[in-house]
């Protein structure tokens, strides 16, 4: 009766043990966590993200760009006075004053503005593009976080199985079942597996650093991705894919635009070899010559005129030839454009079925075998029928699944991500 007593005093005193350093595992006081769902995160992202901001404002200096192309030449006023200095002969003074302005022909100013518009809109498409890559950059972070939050689950479940083993194989030793280096074996076992959760706690805690700064979060709180149901399941048809994403992606049609922003510069330094006008006005006032050799009375003269630059410039082409040659290489980056989608998404195609196969055969059954496999192991260790060293190997096999599963869903979803981004469409929902 006594013997029974301290033994079961023992087994409660290990238990609380146990759970004492499960506690500890599972506790984090470096910062507070809250959870946060999919849609919130991206709205985060999308409102907070610091690169992304700073990305904006390319549409503030492609829009400035585009006032700055309207703008005329200046025109020029001029103020002067003249004293002959003979005050003697009392030869008098004069003062003139003009304006003078540059005329452009050749439709120049348009040119500059086309060229500046033009910009303008690749600038909106690139930010597009920008978020785009952007989304599945964060899409990626989130589902990493969910990743070794799952890994942590898994190394939790198994040092709970092993401790609760260790603790029955100390019983089992006290009542001499069992050899000593078995009991010390399984609790090595429960201990380094204790470190494999306090490793999985240091990468989740790096996950979740990482959405924070996605979102641009400046507080001590880790957001904690909420999602526990992942599906990945799509149909898509890669001939309509590659053809949608030829004509929509905007990184593709950015590539297009340039093609424009080359013309119109073709146009712009066309329109710069025409030569220009230059009109001028002047008013000349002459006071009166009082001396007795050449009187002369006060005048005014008004002059008008233009002024015509000789375009001996002309004989060089070479700001015409870099036009011309710029918009020839930006047909073809268009081309290399589209090549590229076509390769982008037949790869990232190929990737999505190979990781859907490799996640339905491990719900296929592979992972309730596995369980059912550590479960029978266990079981008849527990009666003596088997050995620990089956118990462990059963337990890493079944840890081992789980993980390779957890990836493997991860790679799946990752996989996903990467086609819609290579197609420019996005349903996902996490």
């Amino acid at each position: 009766m006594i013997m029974a007593q301290q033994l079961k005093f023992n087994l409660l005193s290990i238990l609380l043990i146990l759970a004492a350093a499960e506690a500890g595992a599972q506790q984090d006081t470096t910062a507070k966590q809250t959870d946060i769902s999919y849609a919130l995160f991206l709205t985060k992202v999308s409102q907070g993200n610091l690169a992304y901001a700073a990305e904006k404002f390319n549409i503030n200096l492609a829009r400035a760009g585009v006032e700055a192309a309207k703008v005329f030449p200046d025109p020029v006023i001029s103020l002067g006075a003249n004293d002959n200095g003979q005050k003697r002969m009392k030869m008098g003074y004069g003062i003139n004053t003009g304006m003078s302005w540059v005329m452009e022909l050749g439709g120049k100013r348009k040119a500059r503005y086309k060229v500046a518009d033009s910009q303008l809109q690749q600038a909106d498409l690139l930010l597009s593009d920008y978020f785009r890559n952007l989304r599945a950059t964060a899409t990626q972070a989130y589902l990493q976080a969910i990743l070794q939050r799952q890994l942590l689950q898994i190394s939790m479940e198994s040092y709970t199985s092993l401790a609760k083993l260790a603790a029955f194989d100390s019983l089992r030793f006290k009542l001499g079942q069992i050899a000593e280096i078995n009991a010390r074996q399984s609790k090595i076992e429960a201990g380094m597996m204790l470190n494999k959760v306090y490793q999985q706690q240091s990468s989740l805690q790096e996950s979740l650093i990482g959405l924070r700064m996605l979102m641009g979060n400046r507080s001590d709180t880790l957001f904690t991705p909420d999602s526990s149901a992942l599906t990945f399941d799509r149909h898509f048809d890669l001939r309509q894919l590659i053809s949608d994403a030829t004509s929509n992606r905007s990184d593709v049609l950015a590539a297009q635009k340039n093609i424009d922003i080359a013309r119109n510069r073709v146009e712009l330094a066309k329109a710069n070899r025409i030569m220009d006008l230059g009109l001028n006005v002047g008013l000349t006032g002459n006071s009166v010559v009082t001396n007795q050799v050449s009187p002369t009375p006060s005048t005014t003269v008004v002059s008008a005129g233009i002024s015509m630059p000789l375009k001996l410039s002309n004989k060089y082409k070479g700001e015409l030839m870099m036009a011309n040659y710029a918009q020839l290489q930006s047909e073809t980056w268009y081309e290399q454009a589209k090549l590229n989608v076509q390769s982008q998404i037949t790869t990232a195609y190929q990737q999505y079925l190979s990781a859907g196969r490799q996640v339905f055969q491990f719900r296929s059954g592979l992972l309730e075998q596995a369980k059912k496999s550590l479960d029978g192991k266990i079981y008849s260790y527990e009666r003596g029928e088997t050995t620990l060293l089956e118990v462990l190997n059963a337990q890493r096999t079944y840890n081992e699944v789980q993980e390779n599963y957890s990836r493997t869903l991860n790679a799946y979803g990752v996989s996903l991500l990467e086609l819609e981004r290579a197609t420019g469409i996005w349903d996902i929902n996490l």
